[in-house]
């Protein structure tokens, strides 16, 4: 089954769910027009179903792999990557000043869904130098933006993030690598840093590289760390690369999937860098990077359950087992409750983007708040639901789902690292009831009575699904409000299970307006979501409220057997 983009179901949701109208209305997006989101849409549907979606599965035989120092990439990949580049959408939202098209994140969001579906592998490429763009965008100096920004956004030379370090994971304050002040106004940054996405580059000209590193009068913690701008090639005086850094890609990965996408171990000796932001503030401007990407994360699950699902329906149409397997009332459970989910997270993430840019072009505070406060939820609800859909699409595929010739589990295997990287989905769940519900619990309150607002719009047209709706959302409320009146330790204990009822409520909410504003198939999906989606909520919250006591209770011995 070949992957075909997704392009009606992600138009139906920015015309009639989570609309891009209001995003369009600004001065800021004003160049968004219906004609404009059409054409593009259409056009990176285009490239993702007949350009990108037959490297996906190359990429998976024939990985990425060092050569002589250097990345060689998986076949196929250079002329994918310069389809991307040469048609614009590497800076599809960067700043027009640069050479971006400064388009609605929303929009960004939609195509990157699509490039993701086609060959994840290849559009973290992209994704990543997306990042570096708005990280540069914000905090950058004039200089280094005009020589870095162009050739980002036309996809000469493309961006990463160097964060994470052997003893330096999520704890990221504990990290080693140092930078010394150099005589021209220039750093010299010396470390290891792992688990860096497209660390090395054969389809750029230059791979630039945002890392985290400590002067030597930075503090303790994540309070004293800076960011620099360290470029595999020195830009010579005409912006072009130059003589080599002091850097090298010391070896790559061997992982579970994403086999195309070189993940690579790389060693700073002493490398020449640029500082980025301000001395001691490198988090701040990382964290814009990392916004950027746990959005789009979330989205890469929704994409990989998008194809694992398509892949899996068009097995079960040709499937013969007393029939087509495909009429089989349990295939058509997992097949109907996969669709529903898929949905669902497509709307929240779109309506995370939505919210971005409503921020991005109003400068309203709760604008921003909103976008903070499913930033989590979309990052982990997406990728959760990509596992869980692509592990459905092997089962869907039975025996033959185990058997790699399928390709059934290869969407399985590529997913599998969504819910970790970019900050673990645990983590993302500790920031909702965390972090993000400082406000006491304002955000949560707002969003909440949004839904029952929408439940109580929706009475008289659909009374049996709008009322499940407005009792779901009720009981979420008195979870919410026991969430924030638990100790920390107890929050966090029941933090999973809580971002995944609020997700659904969310996701409920979402169905029941597609179900107004669609056809038949929109009013029996919502009916499916609704009836056998969303009642998992009284499990997930009864965790959630129940605390750490128990948990905290076990000896350590008792989970590895221990007598």
């Amino acid at each position: 089954m070949a992957y075909r983009a997704p392009v009606d179901d992600i138009a139906f949701i920015l015309d009639a769910v989570v609309p891009l109208a209001p995003v369009a209305a600004t001065d800021r997006f004003a160049e968004a027009s219906e004609d404009t989101v059409t054409a593009i849409l259409t056009e990176a549907g285009r490239l993702s179903t007949e350009v990108l979606a037959p490297l996906n599965r190359g990429s998976d035989l024939t990985p990425s792999r060092l050569e002589n120092g250097a990345v060689r990439s998986s076949p196929g990949f250079d002329a994918g990557f310069r389809a991307i580049a040469e048609g614009g959408w590497v800076g599809l939202s960067a700043n027009p000043e640069h050479g971006g098209a400064g388009l609605p994140q929303t929009l960004n969001v939609a195509v990157g869904e699509m490039l993701a579906g086609a060959c994840l592998s290849l559009q973290l490429n992209p994704l990543l130098t997306q990042g570096q763009i708005e990280a540069l965008e914000h905090h950058a100096s004039d200089e280094l933006k005009a020589t870095y920004l162009p050739k980002l956004i036309s996809g000469d030379w493309n961006g990463t993030m160097n964060l994470t370090e052997p003893g330096a994971g999520s704890d990221v304050g504990a990290l080693t690598t140092r930078a010394e002040r150099a005589e021209d106004g220039t750093y010299r940054v010396t470390g290891q840093k792992i688990f860096i996405t497209w660390g090395d580059s054969d389809v750029t000209e230059n791979t630039c590289h945002l890392v985290l590193a400590r002067l030597p009068d930075g503090g303790a913690g994540t309070r004293g760390i800076s960011l620099f701008m360290v470029p595999k090639y020195i830009p010579d005086e005409s912006g072009k690369p130059g003589v080599g850094n002091s850097l090298k890609v010391v070896s790559l990965e061997h992982k579970l999937g994403i086999h195309g996408s070189p993940t690579c171990v790389m060693s700073f000796e002493g490398a020449t860098g640029w500082l980025v932001g301000q001395e001691h503030k490198g988090m701040a401007a990382m964290f814009t990077m990392m916004n950027n990407a746990r959005l789009a994360v979330g989205m890469q699950g929704v994409a990989v359950a998008e194809a694992a699902l398509q892949h899996a329906a068009a097995y079960a149409a040709e499937r013969v087992q007393m029939g087509p397997i495909i009429r089989h009332a349990d295939v058509r459970r997992m097949l109907a409750t996969g669709r529903a989910e898929v949905f669902a997270a497509r709307a929240i993430c779109l309506a995370c983007a939505q919210a971005l840019d409503m921020a991005t072009a109003t400068g309203d505070a709760d604008w921003q708040a909103r976008a903070a406060f499913l930033t989590p939820i979309a990052k982990a609800w997406g990728t959760d639901v990509g596992c869980r859909v692509a592990d459905m699409g092997v089962q869907v595929h039975g025996g033959m789902g185990f058997v790699e010739e399928t390709g059934a589990a290869q969407y399985l295997r590529d997913v599998r690292i969504t819910p970790i990287y970019e900050g673990t989905n645990g983590i993302q769940a500790m920031d909702l009831v965390g972090r993000k519900m400082m406000d006491g619990g304002e955000m949560a309150t707002r969003m909440i009575e949004e839904v029952l607002d929408g439940a109580k719009a929706a009475q008289a047209a659909m009374p049996d699904l709008a009322r499940a709706v407005w009792d779901a959302a009720e009981t979420l409320r008195e979870a919410t409000s026991a969430m924030l009146e638990a100790e920390a330790q107890d929050r966090f204990a029941g933090a999973v299970p809580y971002l995944a009822a609020f997700a659904r409520v969310l996701g409920a909410h979402y169905h029941l307006i597609a179900a107004q504003k669609g056809d038949d198939a929109r009013k029996t999906l919502a009916r499916v979501f609704i009836t056998r989606v969303l009642p998992r909520n009284a499990g997930d919250l009864a965790e959630a409220r129940a605390g750490a006591g128990d948990l905290d209770a076990l000896p350590d011995t008792a989970f590895a057997g221990a007598a």
